[in-house]
């Protein structure tokens, strides 16, 4: 465990996020590895696939509840200290994890057909966007047992495990995709299939590395089969901190789903440009959002201890530092989109979708990075209800009006991505007045659970 209650903030949220943020790259790797050889099968696959791919923001939702509420339970834990009901608390998210698995393997192969068939743009897109689906779920289900260990890790200030284990599952991985999807040195290609399997076998290899390394080398929290079965008080406890979490990925899947909705009638290549586009920008998204991930414990822990003041600086810094990182990353969707979309794809009709959502949608990157950031304070202060507000209105400021325009003559892709960015500036606004007024009520000691420690001085 790494005490985060004393000490340089900035030199421990950077601590954690570099990290984190390698850790994200890594894993997005997965995703833009399988892309690239997916793209050599036709638009069709690269429509199917990411359209296939919405789902998940899903499985996001859930493992959230789950990620969410352990690290926030243990990060306080730590705070004070308290061994006991930090483990506690780990156990019960592992075990809840393990029933997740099982019903998401249940549920997802029952309805894969409807599911995929709602969001293609096409017959031959729904064809692929089901069979990656199908070798990619398990891969899906196993993100639930990989973040409770890694959450309960973030809350005790430990980030470097999680990142070597996802470092050797993306080599795994792209050992593996070219054997499997285009077939090199066997000779039998497996195409879309292929690129699920690649995933499942390198996700499932990484669940086996992390839980070794947790068992053998963690010393704060441990493993104990006997606190698997769920506890009433503790599992309240996590649900109350992580379903409003898990209710806002699951808004943001709702957003992702109505665009794909809207776009499936300009054909294929829109939505394999629009697939493309979107991944680039999310990989843009986690230097902001390993920031917001590691202030979270950095301020958890804090919150814990009773330090308010240091909370309240854990967001500034954060904050700052998020903001710095996206503008950069507008400028270059600004200067060069269509060469970002090129790494992916030749086809020019593909290119002029994907570059011009880049370069229209990057004026919300730093308004993306405060709600990232507004979010994981929000999470520290064991209060992620307004996450849910701002997710919510995020949600009626872009989707309802998108579906109106897209009914309307001349609508474009064009105005679709000004409509986004309009609404994460809004939402972004929300964000700060909210987080503000949460910081002020802990710093008065008007937060439930939170008692201010004197100010060091």
């Amino acid at each position: 465990m790494h005490d985060l209650t004393t000490g340089s903030i900035p030199r421990h949220i950077l601590r954690l996020a570099a990290p984190m943020a390698i850790g994200m790259v890594l894993q997005t790797l997965y995703y833009l590895i399988d892309l690239w050889f997916v793209a050599r099968l036709g638009d069709a696959a690269v429509a199917g696939v990411a359209s296939a791919g919405t789902v998940q923001f899903v499985v996001m939702a859930f493992t959230q509840i789950l990620s969410v509420g352990t690290m926030v339970l243990v990060s306080h834990a730590a705070g004070r200290k308290d061994r006991e009901d930090a483990t506690l608390v780990f156990n019960q998210g592992l075990g809840l994890s393990l029933g997740a698995v099982v019903v998401l393997l249940i549920a997802g192969y029952a309805l894969i057909p409807a599911y995929v068939g709602t969001l293609a743009a096409d017959a031959a897109a729904t064809a692929a966007g089901v069979t990656y689906l199908r070798w990619f779920l398990p891969a899906l289900a196993m993100q639930f047992s990989l973040v409770s260990i890694g959450a309960a890790l973030r809350g005790t200030g430990v980030a470097r495990p999680t990142m070597v284990v996802q470092a050797i599952t993306v080599l795994c991985n792209a050992l593996l995709a070219p054997v499997l999807i285009a077939g090199w040195g066997t000779g039998r290609p497996l195409g879309v299939a292929g690129a699920g399997l690649a995933s499942t076998i390198s996700v499932a290899l990484g669940v086996a590395l992390l839980l070794g390394w947790f068992r053998r080398l963690e010393t704060f929290v441990r493993f104990d089969r006997h606190q698997l079965l769920p506890r009433r008080e503790v599992v309240v406890r996590m649900l109350r901190i992580g379903v409003p979490a898990g209710g806002e990925f699951a808004i943001i899947f709702i957003g992702t789903g109505v665009t794909y909705w809207i776009i499936r009638g300009f054909g294929p290549e829109a939505q394999a440009g629009y697939g493309i586009g979107s991944r680039i920008m999310q990989a843009f998204f986690l230097p902001a959002m390993a920031i917001a991930f590691a202030a979270a414990p950095v301020a958890g822990q804090n919150v814990g201890a009773g330090r308010a003041d240091r909370a309240q600086a854990t967001f500034r810094d954060a904050a700052l530092m998020g903001s710095a990182l996206m503008a950069a990353l507008t400028v270059l969707c600004n200067v060069a989109p269509a060469s970002l979309v090129r790494i992916f794809t030749p086809e020019p009709a593909v290119v002029e979708v994907g570059a011009e959502f880049l370069r229209v949608i990057s004026w919300n990157f730093v308004a993306q990075g405060l709600v990232f950031t507004c979010s994981g304070i929000f999470q520290a202060l064991g209060n992620t209800i307004p996450s849910l507000v701002v997710a919510t209105m995020r949600l009626l400021t872009f989707a309802l009006p998108a579906v109106w325009l897209s009914r309307q003559p001349g609508f474009t892709l064009h105005r679709l991505w000004l409509l986004s960015t309009v609404a994460a500036a809004a939402t972004a606004m929300l964000s700060l007045v909210l987080v503000r007024r949460a910081l002020g009520r802990a710093t008065a000691g008007r937060t439930p659970g939170f008692a201010v420690a004197p100010v060091e001085g």
